[in-house]
């Protein structure tokens, strides 16, 4: 399966570690993972945006790391997938409640 993983990315120092945690996890069940925080830097929130909206689409399920509510960027992904539909779930309840 195809994983999107969405959470908080902009004011968090630790973003680059969390979301490979998760990725490592998620690609030790198997799955193929589309990680927005290896996106390079320097490049505008509109950019950032328009790629992950692809990565997001291409997947076949979103994962929300717990942090997600406190990214505007997150919750935009929340909100698409609601709209079209887009398979969602939350990493805790994925990964038993492991952070790691």
């Amino acid at each position: 399966m195809k994983i999107y993983i969405a959470g908080k990315i902009a004011g968090d120092r630790r973003y680059r570690a969390k979301f490979r945690e998760a990725a490592k996890a998620l690609e030790a069940a198997g799955h193929v993972v589309l990680n927005p925080a290896t996106l390079p830097d320097g490049l505008t929130d509109g950019d950032y945006m328009r790629i992950a909206l692809a990565m997001l689409e291409a997947s076949d399920l979103a994962v929300f790391l717990p942090d997600y509510r406190e990214s505007r960027g997150a919750m935009v992904e929340w909100a698409w997938c609601q709209r079209t539909g887009k398979e969602c779930a939350l990493y805790l309840e994925m990964t038993g409640g492991r952070t790691k």
